[in-house]
């Protein structure tokens, strides 16, 4: 049997391990021995694969030590690790036997202190700014006078009352708060969703949508405003359509979002002020320029006045100008009545010589003899008209007609025509229209008596009135040129005028 069976070298009785029950045992040890460790770095390497888990080293000037942080643990972490940040990272270690190597399981990491912090934040500021979100080109002008303004802060701090407060005094707005935690870890992701909330609203829905949005904060430390730091926050402000005021902590401190806001406020209180004008200034302003403008006016009307006067001036009178037409016009008005009484009397003749030498019976007597030879005229040549076919006769026959009617019926129009406007001629130039304006005629028998001189030779005139006539007597002293009777003296004054007598029961009247 012992030849079947190599014996052991003499003084060697260390136990044998395989390879996975040697890295089972190193793993225990070293898990045993390091279970919580708090480890100081700098963050070098650091990967990100598709599973979630982030890999990354942490190096000193001498030695590097891998870490890895699960899937679950990595969206837990408060300050994410960045290449080149020093950082206190908090776990357990362990071994990796796949490849023979121990590594560090991180539970959390936090700066190494405030120089650490100021560096990753500087970092990230210049990889923001290098991505543009804090261009010039990029900020919004404030509105001058907002009528909703958003406000992203804790509702139960004095930062809201502050900014209530200072819009009550200056000039009251309507107030929208979203109600944020303002440090923490849930501050960054809180008002990234604000910010974003606020421009979803659409306008003229049931909640009004804000025409400015402040973001404010009190003072505190870098911890306690890293929050508003974190690379959401910074984006959600730079992505707002909405006008955005940051006012997070004190006038010294500074933040991301003072970057991407469309203005910067170094308090709270400043950035209500900023957001409205003061309510008193303007109306001020107002009743300023209103002055200025009733000034400006009184100025303008004084000046077009003063003008309107000394081109009037210039001008010559309105009797000046209408003087020599009067004159003219008086000269005319003098005249007319004598003017239409000769062209009554004028047309009055030819209308009695037209009218008698149209009458003449030769005249009638050779129109009658005319008409008769027209008639034994057509008389003659019917028989050759008869002898025609009767649809020809008919046709001619209806064309004469109708002919002969047109012809007919253009002379009475004409007749019509000329015997109104000789009827209105009549009317206009007659004297019958001159007796209804006052007039009268008087008359010695047949003749018209135009002179005093002529009828005082007559013994009986007759006086035609616009309604009939009046046959008078006259006792012959008109024609001696007596004056007439003067007035008697402390009486009453009588009339200059001859009056006419009543009819006596000849049915003759007596002038004087």
């Amino acid at each position: 049997m012992s030849d079947l069976f190599d014996d052991p070298e003499p003084g060697s009785n260390t136990p044998e391990f395989t390879v996975t029950e040697l890295s089972g045992q190193v793993k225990r040890t070293i898990e045993q021995g390091y279970g919580h460790v708090r480890v100081r770095g700098e963050v070098g390497r650091v990967s990100r694969p598709a599973s979630g888990h982030l890999y990354f080293d942490l190096k000193d000037d001498r030695a590097v030590l891998a870490a890895v942080a699960w899937k679950g643990t990595a969206s837990r972490l408060r300050t994410p690790p960045e290449a080149g940040l020093e950082v206190v990272a908090t776990g357990k270690l362990t071994t990796f036997a796949g490849q023979s190597r121990y590594q560090m399981v991180v539970e959390d990491i936090a700066p190494a202190g405030a120089g650490a912090l100021m560096a990753m934040l500087e970092r990230r500021r210049k990889a923001l700014e290098a991505e543009g979100l804090f261009d010039r080109a990029r900020k919004q002008p404030l509105p001058f006078l907002p009528d909703v303004i958003g406000v992203v802060t804790s509702p139960s701090g004095a930062v809201i009352r502050d900014i209530l407060h200072r819009l009550r005094d200056r000039f009251p707005r309507k107030v929208l708060i979203w109600p944020v935690p303002v440090q923490g870890e849930a501050c960054a992701p809180a008002v990234a969703a604000a910010i974003r909330g606020f421009n979803a609203l659409p306008e003229g829905g049931a909640v009004p949508r804000p025409d400015v949005i402040i973001v404010a904060r009190g003072g505190g430390s870098v911890e306690d405003l890293w929050g508003f730091n974190e690379e959401e926050v910074v984006r959600a402000a730079a992505d707002s359509r909405i006008p955005l005021i940051s006012a997070v902590g004190h006038e010294t401190d500074t933040t991301l979002i003072d970057f991407a806001a469309d203005q910067r406020a170094p308090t709270p209180t400043a950035a209500a002020e900023m957001a409205v004008p003061v309510r008193l200034d303007l109306l001020s302003s107002l009743s300023a320029l209103e002055d200025r403008r009733l000034r400006a006016m009184s100025r303008v009307l004084e000046g077009r006045g003063q003008r309107l006067r000394d081109l009037a001036r210039a001008l010559p009178r309105g009797e000046a100008l209408l003087a020599a037409q009067s004159q003219t016009l008086d000269a005319l008005a003098g005249r007319l009545p004598r003017a239409l009484s000769g062209l009554a009397q004028r047309r009055r003749l030819q209308l009695t010589e037209r009218g008698a030498g149209r009458l003449r019976p030769d005249l009638l007597a050779n129109d009658l003899k005319r008409r008769g030879q027209e008639v034994h005229r057509l008389v003659r040549r019917m028989p050759a008209a008869l002898a025609r076919p009767m649809p020809e006769r008919a046709a001619r026959l209806d064309r004469a007609s109708a002919a002969l009617d047109r012809v007919v019926a253009e002379r009475q129009r004409q007749g019509r025509e000329a015997l109104a406007g000789l009827d209105r001629m009549l009317r206009t130039l007659g004297y019958e229209a001159t007796l209804a304006r006052g007039f009268a005629v008087v008359r010695a028998g047949d003749t018209v008596v135009t002179t005093q001189a002529a009828a005082a030779k007559e013994a009986v005139l007759e006086i035609e009135f616009r309604d009939g006539r009046l046959p008078v007597r006259s006792d012959g002293g008109g024609g001696s040129g007596t004056p007439p009777p003067k007035k008697p003296s402390g009486g009453a004054a009588t009339d200059s005028k001859p009056a006419l007598s009543k009819p006596t029961g000849g049915g003759q009247g007596e002038l004087f």
